[in-house]
């Protein structure tokens, strides 16, 4: 199994890269990755991103259903790994006190800060209406899916009124 779930996120990997060659557009690359995601991980309930206005964050492009706009930095899952600077795996979000419910089909999530020159953008925030969904391999790798996602990027806020380009 979890050769063959490292093998699943190669692929991943190799098409994140296919769908960033020659683009760098913000809005593009993050659609098509929520989308990528969403269709490699069939137990998602939500798979998008949240990005840094430098006050909360704001919810970006996804795939899913209705979710919450606005998240506090260090308030729910997202928040809480903003803030702390690093991936959190949530295997039962009822369980977990600072979490936000935005979608009651929600089991387990995991959430990968994105950072780039040490400015924080934003957060990768994945849902599954499985509990315990996600592991280190997940972590691994989507961190991996994070850091390419960052490089191969032009972040240029002012196009989602969110502040200047880096």
């Amino acid at each position: 199994m979890t050769s063959a779930k490292k093998a699943h996120y190669d692929l991943l990997l190799a098409q994140l890269e296919a769908l960033l060659d020659g683009e760098t557009n913000a809005l593009a690359n993050l659609s098509n990755a929520s989308a990528l995601l969403n269709q490699a991980l069939p137990n998602s309930v939500f798979t998008g991103f949240y990005l840094f206005d430098g006050t909360e964050l704001i919810l970006g492009p996804f795939q899913g259903g209705v979710s919450c706009v606005h998240i506090s930095l260090g308030k729910g899952v997202c928040g809480e790994a903003a803030l702390k600077r690093q991936t959190l795996i949530v295997d039962d979000v009822t369980r977990h006190e600072n979490y936000i419910a935005c979608d009651s089909t929600a089991m387990s999530e995991i959430v990968v800060p994105m950072f780039k020159n040490d400015r924080l953008l934003g957060v990768l925030d994945l849902d599954s209406r499985l509990k315990a969904d996600y592991d280190a391999i997940d972590q691994e790798y989507l961190e991996k899916f994070v850091h390419l996602l960052v490089q191969k990027t032009v972040w240029d806020f002012s196009l989602f009124g969110l502040g200047e380009s880096i």
